[in-house]
């Protein structure tokens, strides 16, 4: 079978991978894999924006620093969260060189200015956005950039289903060789060698059963280098985001930060706001706090959902700051110029990831993680909002610095072997697939959710296992699909979540336990480290 090689592979299409790739492009042959059409990202959905600080006279980088630091609760990288902060400001400029365009307004001198909103955990206005269409504007910006470059292959509906690395070749030295990718129209696995392969396939919050995130957030990336042997970490921090739209036909689709941002209040059914008794911040407490505070009104009330209300903003401030979430409600017959929106948390945002470090680098030499799926010390113990996409181009860049110095020293491609489909057969009974995706999500939502207990945490672990137990047999047996992959990857990182729950004996950030209900303060805290069997140090 032909086999295609370039200099670097990178896995994801969104704001992260599209970044690295057009950086990249101009040196160097690049390849971004999507694993649907290329729009099915989570860059792509994002409505918020990018924090960064542009009103010098109001905001500081050392305010942003500190707002993010309190919002990690504990656990942010201090030099990492520097880091980021800084570069913010030039990787936005960067975008609008791209031919993003953001929202502007005039000064009072009649200059055009960027647009700021503010949302929860910031001090300051510092969100840069298109409208509430942010990751809509950045995604096909960058799209349409990278589909004119000549070095860069866009190669839509491709999944990895293994990372090649020089140990399973049977080498004696540590090195990324390529990976196996399944083509999903074609049904063929194919494989891909690589100097460089980069990880920027998102998160894993598809793990649960309500979720804002495309079906693209199955934890591949994580899945894929923990079995090629990184270590993972901070698996337990999964965001939930406090506001996705409460309707049987919304599938999912989140309320954006921003509309607390601009003075939108949570209330209960008889219209009671109900933040007073949870947060001074009240609606702009970070997500973590007011993600419990529904979740407990909801249990408490024993009703379905509360009511997010910016009905008492003029309609033409509505429909202009919010265009894309007053469309969407005004087609499911609700008008929030007049009504409160009905919502709920899901899962959102997962912090921990692939560990790695300022430079984008993973444990073994290049594979580099960017984007949701890695975790580098920047969102601690709970992301603040609109930090995401900012950690996307930041260490986009950083990666991009890294892979030009090291380039040269990396092993040459080499041909990889053909994947062996010798063993397997076409699957006979599929429904296996589906009912083990179900019980899975239902498990994690259930057991591993906003709030966790020692004993929730078990019958999920036991759960689990049995899961992987009877995936990996199917796997085994059958050729591979898009679906098979994700469902593997899925109880793997399933697994890594409750292993990282069960670790931490406290509640801090976005991990609530009713066993530990408090932080432990009697020492500094730690990160969860977890390391894979075979690779624990001597």
């Amino acid at each position: 079978m032909d086999q295609q090689y370039f200099d670097i592979l990178i896995a994801g299409s969104g704001g992260a991978g599209l970044s690295l790739a057009l950086r990249l492009a101009d040196t160097y042959k690049v390849a971004v894999l999507s694993k649907f059409a290329l729009t099915e990202c989570s860059t792509f959905y994002a409505q918020g924006g990018i924090s960064a600080v542009f009103d010098d006279k109001h905001d500081s980088i050392a305010s942003h620093i500190e707002d993010t630091l309190v919002a990690g609760a504990g656990l942010c990288d201090p030099e990492i969260v520097r880091l980021t902060v800084v570069h913010g400001r030039e990787n936005i400029e960067w975008l609008r060189h791209q031919g993003v365009h953001f929202t502007e307004r005039l000064s009072a001198s009649g200059e055009k200015q960027l647009h700021l909103n503010r949302e929860g955990g910031h001090s300051h206005r510092r969100i840069v956005h298109t409208d509430d269409a942010t990751g809509k504007a950045v995604s096909l910006s960058l799209i349409e950039r990278a589909k004119i470059h000549p070095n860069i292959t866009l190669l839509e509906y491709h999944n990895v289903v293994e990372l090649i690395t020089a140990a399973k070749l049977g080498e004696s030295q540590a090195a990324i060789r390529g990976a196996y990718v399944l083509d999903s129209r074609s049904g063929r696995i194919e494989s891909i060698a690589a100097r460089i392969v980069v990880l920027a396939t998102g998160g894993a919050n598809k793990v649960y059963l309500y979720s804002t995130n495309p079906h693209t957030s199955s934890g591949d990336g994580i899945a894929l280098a923990w079995r090629a042997g990184c270590r993972v970490a901070n698996m337990e921090f999964m965001q939930f985001h406090p506001t996705c739209l409460y309707h049987p036909s919304a599938h999912s689709f989140l309320i954006s930060e921003a509309v607390r941002g601009e003075g939108g209040h949570l209330i209960l059914p008889n219209g009671e706001r109900f933040m007073r008794r949870y947060d001074q911040r009240m609606e702009l407490a970070p997500r973590d706090i007011v993600a419990r505070a529904i979740d407990s009104e909801i249990k408490k009330h024993g009703i379905d959902c509360v009511y997010l209300d910016i009905s008492h903003q003029p309609r033409d401030f509505i429909k202009k700051h919010f265009p894309t979430i007053y469309m969407q409600c005004l087609e499911l017959d609700i008008d929030i110029a007049q009504q409160p929106i009905p919502v709920v948390p899901a899962a959102h945002y997962t912090c921990g990831g692939v560990l790695t470090d300022a430079n984008a680098r993973t444990d073994i030499p290049g594979l580099y993680a960017v984007g949701e799926v890695a975790c580098t010390g920047l969102h601690g113990a709970n992301r603040m909002a609109s930090n995401s996409l900012l950690e996307c181009l930041v260490f986009a860049e950083q990666a991009n610095l890294d892979i030009r110095r090291r380039f040269a020293d990396m092993p040459a491609p080499v041909r990889l072997p053909d994947w062996d489909e010798s063993q397997v057969s076409d699957s006979d009974e599929e429904v296996l697939i589906a009912h083990n995706w179900d019980e899975l999500r239902r498990s994690m939502w259930d057991y591993v959710g906003i709030v966790r207990t020692n004993k929730r945490l078990e019958r999920a672990m036991n759960r689990v296992i049995m899961l992987k137990a009877e995936i990996a047999e199917y796997y085994g047996q059958f050729r591979v699909t898009s679906d098979l992959l994700e469902l593997r990857n899925l109880v793997i990182v399933a697994e890594l979540i409750i292993r990282c729950a069960q670790q931490r004996k406290e509640s801090r950030g976005l991990h609530f336990t009713q066993d530990y209900p408090l932080p432990d303060d009697s020492k500094p805290p730690v990160n969860t480290v977890l390391t894979p069997p075979g690779q624990e140090p001597d």
